[in-house]
């Protein structure tokens, strides 16, 4: 049996919490998207253009970027946990509890899919 090696075990780890903040970055440029739409309709109030017609479309974008982030960071939450499953006991610390991590990367993918609800509720 080949000797217990942790740095697998941390390197999962890390790659979890980049595609986490990934994600959430993801998501954060979404809602940008989205909102920018609003800044497009106050700006055509102002000045009538052609722009009015397009606020519409960055509002579905940025709820589409939302939705992308929110199963980013659900689909590597769930590979994650996968991935720990098949590891040896030997190379996980014996103090580790994946119950953290794994709800922490549900919780932010619920709050991702509430958040793009939010934007298609307001924007309609």
């Amino acid at each position: 049996m080949p000797p217990s090696d942790p740095r697998v075990f941390f390197a999962a780890e890390r790659t979890l919490l980049a595609w986490i903040r990934t994600g959430l970055t993801i998501m954060g440029l979404g809602f940008v998207i989205a909102r920018f739409g609003l800044f497009l309709q106050l700006i055509s109030l102002q000045a009538p253009t052609r722009l009015h017609a397009h606020s519409g479309l960055s509002g579905t974008l940025g709820i589409f970027f939302v939705i992308t982030g929110a199963l980013a960071v659900l689909i590597a939450t769930v590979q994650h946990r996968k991935f720990i499953f098949m590891l040896p006991q030997a190379d996980i610390p014996s103090s580790y509890s994946s119950g953290f991590i794994v709800g922490f990367g549900f919780f932010m993918s619920i709050l991702g899919l509430g958040l793009a609800g939010y934007l298609a509720l307001s924007q309609a």
